[in-house]
This record gives C-alpha cells, sequence and structure tokens, in this order.
C-alpha cells in the first residue's frame, strides 16, 4: 500500500524527493501518514478536494481486495522557524 502512494504522490508533486510517508498498521485498520513540501500540498488535495478524494477511493478499492480497511492522513509538519 505505501508503494501505491508513493507511486502517485511521487507523481504529482515538483518536489518528490520531499515526500515521506508512514505506515501504521493496526490489527484491521492501516494509517498512511503522508507529509509533502509546504508548496505541494494544494497539488495533493486538488481543487475541492477532488484529487485527495480520488486517490483515497484508490486505496479504498485497493485495501478491501485484500480485506483491510485504510485511512489516508495529510500531515503538516511545521519547519523550525530560524532566527
Amino acid at each position: 500500500m505505501k508503494e501505491f502512494v508513493e507511486y502517485i504522490i511521487k507523481n504529482l508533486v515538483d518536489h518528490p524527493d520531499k515526500v515521506r510517508i508512514n505506515e501504521i498498521g493496526g490489527t484491521h485498520t492501516l494509517i498512511i501518514e503522508l507529509a509533502v513540501e509546504k508548496s505541494d500540498i494544494g497539488k495533493i488535495i486538488g481543487k475541492k478536494g477532488k484529487t485527495i478524494n480520488a486517490i483515497r477511493t484508490l486505496l479504498m478499492s485497493v485495501a478491501s481486495r485484500n480485506g483491510v480497511r485504510v485511512n489516508l492522513e495529510i500531515i503538516e509538519e511545521d519547519e523550525p522557524k530560524q532566527g
């Protein structure tokens, strides 16, 4: 699942080297945390959330075939302030 999300996201963003994906496995639910460059967040979400909803739909389809539930979360990381 992690590789699937990574492939999709890296092809959408301007800074694919800054994409970080963390997979947290539970008993029946898999949580995928996604962190990207601040300037790329809009590309991931899309207009009115259409892009992120489409990615989530694809993930749910793949996950249901494997008998698990999946939740994709976008993590906004605050960069440390200098000065």
